[in-house]
């Protein structure tokens, strides 16, 4: 626990040392922040103000959106702001405390994305019991045991990073503290943490996925039997899920479900789970949705109307 006290900052090297290309970066990863923020926002907004979106599906979504931009704000603000700066500093408390959020909301999504494939199987496998089993106190309770579980994991994570030794090179091969870049740095053996974040994070990322898998083939063998204008409404929102829990799962996997080791393209897989992933949740799920494009529609009227009204009372 003394050795720890010998690095009281480290260093990211970032994705690039090239000065020029870092300023490109600047511009492209403040834009697609921008773009998290807003698209998120507005899902929130959206489905919180209409009244047509009341469906469990839409609350959970509204969650996810949140879990996005929690996620998304763990690491892109201070990656954007480094591209500004040579050197690439953060306290040790500091990268604890990256390290705690983004794993928070990085498993809260987990948890998340399968309870909404859950409610899928409910209403297409279940519907006359959906509104029994899937009620709101369900789902409310459901969100807080999410919160409860990805706290747990966080802080299992954070105190065995924590307690390791820090006593020599300080330099993160990474823009971000995780796990895996951290455990590098440490001056002791690591095989026991490094196991214990696989179970931690790798396996939970690798059950969820198979109990993901398992509940869209239940779906999809049980819409052979709807009628063609079911199944189409059906396939639509599935596809949604199932395109989401792709893009973010086998990142995920790929970098947890493995040894305490570290691959050149840890950080581009990193860029797609921690940025374009949040930026494209609310993408797929407004494309694909037609009741959340027309509440949308009808809460960007009331606006205009709203902001009609008040420009006619100032003039």
């Amino acid at each position: 626990m003394a050795n720890r006290n010998n690095v009281s900052e480290f260093i990211f090297l970032g994705l690039t040392a090239d000065q020029d290309l870092q300023k490109a970066c600047f511009a492209l990863f403040l834009v697609l922040y921008t773009a998290i923020l807003v698209g998120n926002v507005l899902i929130i907004t959206t489905v919180k103000s209409s009244s047509s979106l009341n469906s469990p599906m839409y609350f959970f979504l509204s969650y996810l959106s949140f879990v996005d931009i929690g996620y998304s704000s763990a690491t892109a603000p201070k990656l954007i702001a480094d591209f500004l700066v040579e050197k690439k500093t953060i306290s040790f408390a500091g990268c604890m405390t990256q390290l705690f959020v983004f794993h928070f909301f990085g498993v809260t999504e987990i948890f998340l994305l399968t309870v909404m494939a859950y409610d899928r199987y409910i209403a297409i496998c279940k519907p006359l019991h959906y509104t029994t089993i899937m009620s709101k106190s369900v789902c409310n309770w459901t969100m807080r045991a999410l919160w409860l579980g990805a706290f747990a994991h966080s802080m299992v994570q954070t105190l065995l990073t924590l307690h390791l030794p820090f006593c020599g090179p300080n330099e993160i091969d990474h823009y971000f503290c995780d796990v895996h870049p951290l455990l590098k740095l440490a001056c002791t053996d690591t095989y026991i943490v490094a196991y214990v974040v696989i179970v931690n994070s790798g396996m939970v990322s690798l059950v969820s996925f198979l109990l993901l898998t398992v509940s869209y083939i239940i779906i999809l063998v049980t819409l052979r039997t709807r009628s063609s204008e079911g199944r189409l409404k059906a396939l639509s929102t599935c596809g949604s899920h199932i395109t989401v829990v792709i893009l973010f799962f086998v990142p995920c996997i790929f970098i947890y479900l493995r040894p305490s080791t570290t691959f050149s393209e840890d950080k581009g897989v990193a860029v797609f789970y921690t940025i374009i992933t949040p930026m494209l949740n609310p993408l797929i799920y407004t494309l694909r949705n037609e009741e959340v494009k027309n509440a949308m529609r009808k809460l960007w009227s009331k606006k205009k109307v709203l902001w009609g009204d008040q420009l006619k009372s100032v003039k």
